[in-house]
């Protein structure tokens, strides 16, 4: 674990950069994250995704998995690709603030 600094904020991210406590993230901070991961404006349908993600995470304690994403958030897998290249849950997990979801590489 290492602190990182985000929107002028420290942080707590592991080596890969994903929060270890999810109470730090803010929207803003999910802004810049995903401008370092190559989307330089997060859409309505990335937040969905990406608040989705967050509340499944916070209510159960883990996030969902590609499949479950693509059936219960409303945005098709195909279309997930499409809004988070190179690994939609990851990447979306990333952003929001969660640990990594088991599962991914």
């Amino acid at each position: 674990m290492s602190t990182t600094t985000l929107t002028g904020t420290p942080v707590d991210r592991d080596a890969e950069g994903f929060f270890t406590d999810p109470s730090q993230w803010t929207e803003a901070m999910g802004e810049e994250i995903a401008r370092e991961s190559g989307i330089p404006t997060l859409t309505d349908r990335h937040w969905q995704v990406i608040r989705y993600m967050r509340d499944t995470y916070l209510n159960t304690g883990s996030a969902p998995s590609i499949r479950t994403l693509g059936k219960a958030s409303g945005v098709p897998i195909k279309e997930l690709y499409q809004l988070f290249p190179k690994g939609p849950a990851k990447l979306a997990a990333k952003i929001g603030g969660i640990p990594k979801p088991r599962g991914c590489i």
